[in-house]
């Protein structure tokens, strides 16, 4: 049975609120009736955060991360080691790792994993811009840090057999983290240990 609501306005808040992930109605309703208290002001600040950043961010030319540059700041970073590059499937693992503090190199977003039943395949993610980074030259390693899934196991897979011929260092981050599990969600202990404890990718 679909909840009456008081008002056309109420009601489409909710729906809007309940296309986000792991968000039901009753806890859009919830989250409508909070923003419902807030001065209007406040509101305001909230939603044109919300529109600023799908207008206004950018992706790295370099590595695809969220960045308000042309150039995210861990490329711009000479700090970084510019030899290392760590492949990760999306943004938040990007921001897993760096919250271990134990990788000083680059990172390459791949935007997804390769997922035939899903409809993705390798045309779909940023795997020929790796390739391409590392033709450049200046690579010496490769660190695959995908999720311990089929999906992940494949994408390491056909990376692995792209860039073997370059002659490059190829390693995979330690099993230590359980098999199907997403980097994400992973706690940064284990991940920074992973990152360190990276074994030689053998295909």
């Amino acid at each position: 049975m679909n909840q009456q609501y008081p008002s056309q306005l109420l009601e489409r808040a909710v729906q809007e609120f309940a296309t986000l992930p792991g968000i039901g109605r009753k806890t859009a309703l919830r989250h409508v009736l909070y923003m419902l208290r807030q001065p209007v002001a406040d509101v305001e600040r909230f939603a044109e955060a919300i529109v600023t950043l799908r207008r206004d961010v950018k992706y790295c030319s370099s590595c695809h991360n969220i960045s308000d540059d042309d150039v995210c700041p861990i490329c711009r970073d000479h700090r970084r080691d510019a030899t290392t590059i760590c492949v990760v499937e999306n943004i938040q693992d990007v921001m897993a790792i760096e919250n271990t503090q134990q990788f000083h190199g680059l990172y390459h977003v791949l935007g997804g994993l390769i997922s035939p039943m899903d409809g993705i395949g390798p045309s779909d993610l940023q795997i020929d811009s790796l390739v391409e980074r590392v033709r450049q030259g200046n690579i010496r390693e490769v660190i695959l840090a995908l999720s311990s899934t089929m999906e992940g196991d494949t994408t390491n897979f056909f990376i692995f057999r792209k860039l073997e011929p370059m002659g490059i260092a190829i390693s995979a981050i330690a099993r230590g983290i359980a098999v199907g599990n997403e980097l994400e969600y992973t706690d940064e202990v284990t991940l920074g240990r992973s990152i360190l404890n990276r074994t030689p990718f053998n295909g």
